[in-house]
């Protein structure tokens, strides 16, 4: 969601172009992206299901044979008279001999797309499951290949000139959700259809197209949190599943102590590092004092884009919106400490070209209907909302990492309620994949979230971050142990931490600015 300055607009064009950022950054060196060949793939036919196409795939310079396909579901199964829609996917038919269940990716977000993910880094990964059935890049209702509602422009503009309350922003968010609700439901779309549990339904709908008995799940992050509503929804239907950086039912909205948490893992790793250290012996007081100052005394940005100058005043909630936007992994955190050392100086350059890529101050707030929709209705309990507000007085992102939720929490008349958020049971063998370095989910939040599912096998991948999958080549080594019934609960995976300590060309021009 690109909502002009507002946090999760911000969030959402930073964790977009992350990569991109972090290669151009001056900041910043070292990016990596490759393709491993598909070689030696020869697919084994197996019965097309009504409609597939066959299909060349490209993933770079890359191409596979699979198929496309769609199936259609109503778009609100609560509606008797609800219209019908298309979900669309790929099929990659198993390289095995005696396939097993179909393995269905679920992409994170919410909102994004298993065809884009099949894609991209993580190819190789859908190439490799194919040697224990067909796998499926799904495009979850509304997104991707499935995504036909527009993108809603609002009538609300966020101030770009001073520090918004978080009142007055939580009520402009509300207006904003509502002209959008107004207006995709005046095109023809019902928002109560793009729910977790309905898209969760879906599933079950796709199991029966493929003429599967079963289906094995494979998802991160947000694609977790629809497995396990999934468990509730398909129970033995489901043959077992993988997931990584887990977000449980009740986990939408992320506690303000557990990202506090997460800062003194990276502290530990930071601490590992001498060079780093010297530079960053407590992070957590570099970040409050950057806030503090930018309370006092908040200077106003210049972003130049598309050769218009536009102005930013950067407060205390915008540069927790940086922080909240970049520390899923360890690799953009590292960017993101050297942005609060040159605040700290009084350097702004840095920050003011990242923002340039992705802020544009006083456009109005927009809103994509399947995130919104999602987010909203998995919702936030009423003891947990409390929680998070204690919590967000003293925590060093207060409550701006899940931005526009909590302050959208109960709108629209979406909320699917307690018993929705409560924690799944299931005797499925579940494979979980933790990165200890991971600021979106944390561990001791992942851990409870699977606690009523019965044959859980836990991984922890030291020093990974959320986007965990390509982090080693023993992460894909887990997956098909797995995936051949091989115990390896308790395993640890450790990668390489990044390298933390700026180079001494930026630490000079840092200190440049202390002068």
């Amino acid at each position: 969601m690109k909502m002009g300055l507002q946090v999760a607009g911000l969030r959402a064009g930073l964790r977009r172009g992350l990569w991109a950022s972090v290669c151009i950054a001056t900041l910043a060196a070292g990016c990596v992206s490759s393709v491993v060949p598909a070689t030696g793939m020869s697919a084994v036919a197996a019965a097309t299901p009504a409609g597939e196409s066959a299909i060349s795939f490209e993933a770079g310079d890359v191409s596979v044979d699979a198929f496309r396909g769609s199936f259609r579901v109503p778009e609100n199964r609560s509606d008797p008279s609800s219209r019908m829609i298309d979900v669309h996917y790929v099929r990659f038919p198993s390289t095995a001999a005696a396939p097993g269940a179909p393995i269905v990716y679920l992409a994170g977000g919410p909102g994004g797309s298993g065809v884009a993910t099949a894609r991209g880094r993580r190819f190789p990964l859908f190439m490799a499951m194919r040697a224990f059935g067909d796998v499926i890049a799904l495009d979850q209702r509304g997104t991707g290949w499935s995504a036909t509602a527009p993108r809603c422009v609002s009538r609300v503009v966020m101030p770009t000139d001073r520090a918004v309350p978080d009142a007055e922003e939580a009520a402009m968010l509300r207006a904003a959700a509502e002209e959008c609700d107004s207006f995709w439901r005046a095109a023809g779309y019902d928002p109560a259809g793009y729910t977790t549990v309905e898209n969760a339904r879906d599933l079950d709908a796709l199991r029966r197209h493929l003429g599967a008995e079963q289906v094995t799940l494979w998802g991160i992050s947000y694609g977790s949190h629809l497995a396990l509503a999934a468990a509730r929804e398909l129970g033995p239907r489901i043959d077992r599943m993988i997931l990584a950086s887990v977000e449980g039912l009740d986990q939408t909205v992320k506690l303000p102590s557990e990202t506090d948490a997460y800062f003194g893992r990276l502290q530990s790793a930071i601490d590992a590092e001498p060079a780093a250290k010297a530079i960053y012996p407590d992070l957590k007081a570099l970040i409050a004092r950057v806030h503090q100052k930018l309370e006092a005394d908040p200077p106003t940005l210049v972003l130049a884009r598309d050769g218009v100058e536009k102005t930013l005043l950067l407060t205390k909630r915008v540069m927790r919106g940086v922080a909240s936007a970049m520390i899923a992994d360890p690799e953009s955190a590292v960017l993101l400490l050297q942005l609060y050392l040159a605040v700290d100086a009084s350097a702004y350059e840095p920050l003011q070209g990242l923002l340039a890529q992705f802020v544009d101050p006083g456009a109005p707030e927009t809103f994509s209907l399947m995130p919104l929709a999602m987010d909203i209705a998995s919702g936030v309990g009423v003891e947990r909302l409390a929680q998070i507000k204690r919590e967000a007085r003293v925590a060093l992102l207060g409550d701006v990492l899940n931005h526009p939720m909590p302050q959208l929490a109960g709108a629209l008349g979406l909320d699917l309620g307690d018993g929705f958020r409560a924690a799944p049971n299931g005797d499925m063998p579940t494979l979980a994949l933790m990165g200890t370095l991971d600021g979106r989910t944390y561990p001791r939040e992942q851990r409870a979230a699977l606690v009523n599912l019965s044959r859980v096998e836990i991984v922890t991948v030291a020093n990974a971050g959320h986007n965990l999958f390509m982090a080693s080549s023993d992460v894909q080594d887990i997956m098909e142990r797995f995936m051949r019934g091989e115990r390896v609960d308790g395993a640890n995976i450790i990668v390489d931490a990044p390298t933390f300590a700026p180079s001494i060309a930026q630490e000079g021009k840092a200190a440049e600015g202390r002068h």
